[in-house]
């Protein structure tokens, strides 16, 4: 792992902390700030911005904004992609091996290579699913 200063392993630390769930970097400066962190919103997305960088924390674009989440599948060697609720918003990180054999198949037959650090599906989540078909 890279050299990283104080504040960048603090941001690190909040986000491992948050495994499974997403936060906005407000939402992690509030946090930090609880926890005694003198780090200004400001440096928090600087920071989250490089961890993203080097595969730590995923970025995710939504129409409520970005939202960050941590990721261990590096670690792994492991490709992963994002899982969003259209209806209660949840957003689940998954590491699935099935997908590989999906970008294969795009990149073989159709020229265009995913970036798997940036695939968001849309879809309902098991909770909600099953609330609508009850």
């Amino acid at each position: 792992m890279a050299y990283m200063t104080r504040q960048q392993r603090a941001v690190l630390e909040c986000m491992t902390r948050r495994q499974g769930g997403c936060a906005t970097a407000a939402e992690l400066a509030e946090e930090l700030h609880r926890q005694g962190q003198n780090v200004g919103l400001t440096t928090v997305y600087r920071q989250l911005d490089k961890l993203s960088g080097q595969g730590l924390v995923h970025k995710i674009v939504t129409d409520e904004g970005a939202h960050y989440q941590y990721c261990n599948c590096r670690e792994k060697h492991r490709d992963c992609f994002l899982l969003k609720c259209e209806n209660c918003g949840s957003i689940r990180h998954l590491d699935c091996s099935h997908l590989g054999e999906l970008y294969e198949h795009l990149l073989a037959e159709h020229g265009f290579a995913i970036n798997p650090r940036r695939t968001l599906f849309y879809g309902l989540c098991e909770q909600c699913s099953k609330e609508g078909q009850a």
